[in-house]
This record gives C-alpha cells, structure tokens and sequence, in this order.
C-alpha cells in the first residue's frame, strides 16, 4: 500500500503531507481542499502512465482548467513553479513527479518522474526489469509458451516487479463519483476501463463476472443484501447484442411480476451495486479514491456500507480514499484499527490546505463514549463552517 502522500504547490495545496490507511476518510467544510488532495495523486497517476493531455486528465476525475489555476495562487509566483508530488511506500519504495507547464495557449504539461529512492526514471526502471529477464523478445516467447519455464519465469519477473507496485497501483488511481444516469442507462462505457468514473462500464463488468467468474457475481448479491427487499439479480441471456439490463429481483413481488430492470431501481441500490463491484472485482484498481461516498444513501446504510468496504478493502488487496459529508459515514469506522484512518482537511489563516488526523476519542472521566458523528455535528473534531 502507498502509505504516504506529499503535495506542492497543486490549487489550494501549498504544501501537505497526508499518512494514508487502507481506508482513509476525509472530512471537512466545502472548498477546503478534500477533492484537490484526490487530483493531486490523479495527476501524479496521469504523469506515471505519460498521459496529461486534458481528455484523460478528466477522464480520471481531475477537473481541468487553464494551468496556472492548477498551482496555488497564493502568490502571484507560485502560477509559473512545478507542481510536487511524491507518494511513498513502506518508507522505502518512493515515487516522485514533477509537473511543469509555461502556462502559454495550447501548452501541455511535462512530467519529470523518479522512483525508488534514485534518480532513475519510471521508463529506465521498466527497461532495466524487462532487460535483466532476457530482453523483449525473449521474455515475450517464454512467457508465451506454457511450460514450467515460463510459468517460473513468470514468476520471477512478478517478484522482481514488486518493487514497483506502488507505481502499478498508481498507474490505475481514479477518483469516482458515480451519478445516476450512467449507473441507469448502462449505455456508456468510459474513456478508462473497466469502469469509468462516473460508473459507465458497469453492465459490461457484471456481465464478465457472470460468465467468467461468478463467484464474484455472488459475493457482490451476498453484499447487496443490505438493502432489506433485495433478493437477487440476474444478467439475461438473450439480450442483443445493443441491449443492456439486468433482472432485479424485489423479495416482496408477486411472483409473475418478479423482476424488474436497472431503469426501475432506486438510486441507492444502483450506487451499492457500483460500490460492491469496485471493491469486489479482480480487474478494477487496485488503488482509488471514491468522493462522496454517502451521495444517495441512508444515514444507517452509510454506517454499515463503511463496515463492509473495510472488509471487503482487507479481503481483495484494495486501498481507497473516501470524501464525506455525512456523519453517519464515520461512526462505521473503527478508528482502534491503524489501516482505517480519519483526517479532518480545513485550511489555515492564509488559505493552505491542512489535514489533521483524528484518532479515537477517549471519554471523560465517569462519562460515555461520544460517537464519531455526534462528535462531528458538535465541533469536537472540526470540519464544520465557522464563520455563521
């Protein structure tokens, strides 16, 4: 996991530092940076795979605008200096970019990126993995036979490449915000797949799961159960080859009338179903950033959905960064354990972005234990407005 994130210089970011968990929640008042902390490890995503032209930029949730609006305006100075960002992992595996752009008409952002601790580029450290098992061609042909020598060195090449899984998590980060229509049409697939950042792609996946592994299909059901009259769900299997839909099953339907589409579903459920299949599936990133969990939800349901990503987080290897307005996201968090973490983002007395992390409460003497969310609507922790 990425367990450190650096920010500079990136719109209300001066200068962060942000310890991450597997589960990292950020709170905090509108506009105090929580969504510029998700573009800032986007852009350092985009610069990894050297795609920063605008279209993909936004295709990974960063909401673009001219480039000097990109730096912090602060200072009139900081408009035309790099943009920083480092992320770290296990205080040793360390991935650094630097994101430069003359702010002129038409100007493309350049990238110059670092890992592991040297002055070796992301590109040269690739060739020299691909170089120390034989060369391209090699590895190619070996790897295309099926025999006991390929699938060792196959093997070692993964060994050899974990070094760079913090930097192969990164090449997948998205921030998603799912909405409704893209989740109730299934019409669209997005720019960057499997799933796109408004959830387009997600008939697609599911009908994967369902035909090459459905034991993930029903772990994503067992999940869905949380909603109350939620029984089942079905991919039909004489749709043409334009049709997209899925047969939901209502427990308390009549059972000739037992079943209806995605069109006719709430939004609630439609967000789970996005949800469980992010965390659940195999091909989709393993390293993310979800803003606004709550948008839809039940309060109680935010609660429980909180438990069961956490679970699910620990079971399938993912790493995530959830933005909240909603207190009732936090009570589903056990902050005793130090893969879930809790940080309040606000901005100092000259504008900078700042986050504080938020550990478990302890109670006063001969008093109980203040939730989370109560402690939230009550101040304790701040991320509340302060000027009304």
């Amino acid at each position: 996991m990425i367990g450190e994130v650096r920010i500079q210089n990136y719109k209300s970011i001066q200068k962060l530092k942000l310890e991450l968990g597997r589960v990292t929640v950020l709170i905090g008042e509108n506009g105090c940076g929580k969504s510029n902390i998700l573009e800032a490890i986007a852009l350092a995503s985009a610069a990894a795979n050297d795609k920063l032209d605008n279209e993909f930029l936004a295709a990974r949730g960063i909401r673009v605008t001219e480039p000097r609006f990109m730096r912090s305006a602060f200072d009139k100075e900081n408009l035309a200096k790099d943009i920083s960002i480092e992320l770290i992992q296990n205080d040793q595996e360390q991935f650094s970019c630097i994101l430069q752009n003359d702010n002129s008409p038409y100007s493309q952002w350049v990238s110059k990126i670092f890992c592991v601790n040297s002055e070796t580029s992301l590109k040269d450290a690739i060739n020299l993995l691909i170089q120390k098992h034989g060369g391209r061609q090699k590895l190619k042909s070996l790897l295309e036979e099926e025999t006991e020598l390929s699938e060792q060195v196959f093997s070692n090449f993964i060994k050899d490449a974990e070094s760079f899984i913090p930097i192969l998590h990164l090449n997948e980060f998205i921030i998603y915000s799912p909405e409704n229509p893209a989740l109730r049409t299934f019409e669209k697939e997005g720019q960057i797949q499997p799933l796109g950042i408004n959830g387009e792609g997600l008939f697609k996946l599911i009908n994967f799961l369902s035909a090459d592994n459905p034991d993930k299909l029903n772990q994503i059901k067992e999940n869905l159960r949380l909603i109350d009259w939620f029984k089942d769900f079905e991919v039909p299997q004489n749709l043409a080859a334009m049709q997209t839909s899925i047969q939901i099953t209502d427990r308390y339907l009549d059972t000739d009338l037992s079943y209806f589409d995605q069109r006719s579903s709430n939004e609630g459920f439609l967000f789970l179903l996005f949800y469980f299949t992010l965390f659940i599936s195999d091909i989709t990133p393993k390293f993310f950033a979800i803003d606004n969990i709550d948008a839809s939800l039940n309060p109680r349901l935010c609660r429980r959905l909180i438990q069961e990503l956490v679970e699910l987080a620990k079971k399938h290897d993912k790493q995530v960064i959830l933005t909240t307005h909603n207190p009732a996201v936090l009570d589903g968090l056990d902050l005793d354990d130090d893969e879930q973490r809790l940080f309040v983002i606000s901005r100092n007395q000259l504008g900078y972005t700042k986050a504080t992390r938020i550990l478990k409460p302890q109670p006063l003497e001969g008093q109980e234990l203040v939730k989370l969310s109560e402690a939230f609507l009550r101040g304790y922790i701040g991320g509340l407005p302060k000027n009304f």
